[in-house]
């Protein structure tokens, strides 16, 4: 069968893509993007949010997109922007 996979992860691509009858959302995910963490990542099918056990069917459209961007750091609570001081 055929789907449409959205990967938004780094530069990001779409495809359609032949997978077996009877595959889930954990092992496309696992093919597709091999060396992460699904928990990392906001996983729909058809825009809808979907257990990792869902098997999908003919025409659906499956997208992964990553939580937290690598590298970027989550700010502490209540740590004001820290201030860089012009010296002229």
């Amino acid at each position: 069968m055929v789907i449409l996979v959205i990967n938004n992860d780094g530069g990001g691509f779409a495809d359609y893509v032949e997978v077996a009858d009877g595959t889930t959302v954990d092992q496309l995910f696992a093919k597709h993007c091999q060396s992460s963490n699904p928990s990392n990542y906001l996983i729909r099918v058809n825009r809808q949010p979907c257990a990792r056990d869902q098997q999908l069917q003919e025409g659906d459209r499956i997208s992964f997109t990553p939580t937290k961007i690598e590298g970027a750091a989550t700010p502490a609570q209540g740590t004001p922007p820290r201030r860089t001081e012009v010296t002229r």
